[in-house]
C-alpha cells in the first residue's frame, strides 16, 4: 500500500459516515425481529463505530479502481461489517453468558460464540434489513469512488 493511501481525504470519510449511519439504520432494522425482552443498550452506537472503521479500513483504502470495482468494495464494506457486528456482539453475549456460569470450561465458551453467531444470522434474515444493507452498500461505495475521483 502506497503511504498516500494512507491519508484522510474526502471519500474516505464519506465511506466511513455512510457505512456508520448504514450501521445505525441497520440496527433499527432489525430491532423488531429480535426477542421482545432483549436489552440493546449501546448496541446502535457499537455498530455505527464498527461501520466507520469498516468504512475507513475497507472502503476506504480499494478506492480508484472504477466504478464497477466501486459496487463490489461497497458490498466487502458491508461485508466486512456485518461480521465484525456479529462477532462483536455474540462475544458480548458469550461473555454475560460466562458470567452467568452457564459454560463449563473455555471450549465450551468459545463454541458457545458461534452457536449465539448462528442465532443472530437469523434474526438478519429479514428482507427490508437485507435490502437496505444491499442496497446502501452500493450506493456507498459508487459514492465515494465518484468523490474519490472528484477530489483525488
Amino acid at each position: 500500500m502506497s503511504p498516500s493511501n494512507k491519508l484522510p481525504t474526502i471519500a474516505r470519510l464519506t465511506a466511513a459516515l455512510c457505512l456508520a449511519a448504514l450501521g445505525w439504520y441497520g440496527s433499527e432494522l432489525v430491532r423488531p425481529t429480535m426477542p421482545p425482552e432483549t436489552n440493546f443498550g449501546w448496541f446502535n452506537y457499537v455498530n455505527a463505530g464498527i461501520g466507520l472503521a469498516c468504512g475507513w479500513k475497507v472502503i476506504g483504502s480499494r478506492l480508484g479502481t472504477g466504478y464497477t470495482d466501486a459496487i463490489s468494495t461497497g458490498l466487502t464494506g458491508v461485508g466486512a461489517m456485518l461480521f465484525w457486528v456479529i462477532f462483536t456482539h455474540s462475544c458480548n453475549q458469550m461473555l454475560g453468558n460466562a458470567l452467568d456460569r452457564d459454560y463449563k470450561g473455555l471450549m465450551d465458551a468459545l463454541t458457545g460464540i458461534f452457536e449465539i453467531a448462528t442465532e443472530y444470522v437469523l434474526y438478519l434474515l429479514h428482507l427490508p434489513l437485507l435490502a437496505a444493507l444491499v442496497g446502501g452498500g452500493i450506493v456507498i461505495g459508487l459514492l465515494a469512488e465518484a468523490l474519490h475521483r472528484r477530489w483525488s
